[in-house]
């Protein structure tokens, strides 16, 4: 009897102990978003920036070298005042080294001027009012400052954020701004802010004032397109917006007289938001081909 009683008392216990167990939720501190841009892709992008400018820099650093080494030679055979010399060499040149290679992250700023003396401005005050509203209202969406809205006449359907003076001119097509609706404005648009907000606005420009053909797209990065469309889209929270600008640029031959349709087009391509207007077959394997970008975000 005494035993059976301490069964029982033993019994709603047990069944306490099987319930489970509260566990309060906890935020991971590390977590990032894969569709935020992060430090880590900012820095990638400014050290490919410090490596093709100390590739462009190669013939004079090995010159610069021989003649330390040349000082240090003679210093061991003749006098060793002469390794001062080679330290004083070696010392100009890596300050000097340094400057340059400081100064590519700046020549980007030149962009602006050069783009825009290869168009004739609109000056249709209400075209440009249309994107100008729309750059101001998603400059401070993406953070970035100082963004003055140009639309230049052109029949052919891109646009471009580049580096200039004080800040950054968005660059806009007339035939865009009058044709497309006000979401598609705005996919462009943000797509255009988000290269900044990634980093990979400065290897474009360079890109644009240094080299053409395969040099220039390995300089801008080859996909970085399709990142700038990920972080737009998560971003304004709209892809279709971006999916739908793509598709019009993609159904457009770039007109007789159009810069896009101008053998130039091909150093400046990588800094549009098509730039591949001069392309009428797609490429299913390039990341940077419109028609597989815009697929991709309508799977979204």
């Amino acid at each position: 009897m005494a035993s059976s009683q301490r069964t029982r008392s033993r019994r709603p216990h047990a069944r306490r102990d099987r319930e489970p167990r509260y566990v309060a939720p906890v935020l991971d501190p590390t977590w990032v978003s894969p569709y935020a841009p992060s430090p880590a892709e900012r820095h990638r992008h400014a050290a490919v920036m410090r490596a093709y400018a100390l590739r462009r820099r190669l013939v004079a650093s090995v010159a610069a070298g021989a003649v330390v080494v040349a000082f240090a030679v003679l210093a061991v055979a003749l006098s060793p005042w002469l390794w001062l010399a080679a330290v004083v060499v070696g010392v100009l040149y890596a300050v000097d080294l340094r400057r340059v290679v400081a100064g590519y992250a700046t020549r980007a700023h030149g962009t602006a001027e050069a783009l825009l003396a290869r168009f004739s401005s609109d000056g249709d005050p209400v075209a440009r009012e249309r994107l100008a509203t729309l750059v101001d209202r998603l400059s401070a969406t993406f953070g970035v400052d100082g963004v003055r809205a140009e639309v230049v006449r052109d029949a052919g359907y891109n646009a471009a954020l580049v580096p200039g003076p004080g800040g950054f001119v968005m660059v806009a097509t007339s035939a865009l701004v009058q044709d497309f609706e006000l979401i598609e404005i705005e996919g462009v648009v943000a797509h255009c802010l988000a290269r900044e907000r990634i980093g990979v606005l400065e290897r474009e420009c360079v890109a644009a004032l240094d080299l053409t053909g395969e040099p220039a797209r390995a300089l801008a990065g080859p996909g970085e397109t399709f990142r700038a469309d990920e972080v737009a889209a998560a971003t304004i929270r709209y892809p279709l917006g971006i999916a739908t600008a793509l598709r019009r640029c993609r159904a457009q031959a770039a007109p007789a007289g159009s810069f896009l349709a101008d053998p130039a087009f091909d150093g400046w391509r990588w800094v549009f938001f098509n730039p591949w207007s001069d392309r009428r077959e797609s490429a299913p394997g390039d990341l940077d081909d419109p028609e597989v970008r815009a697929r991709a975000l309508e799977e979204w």
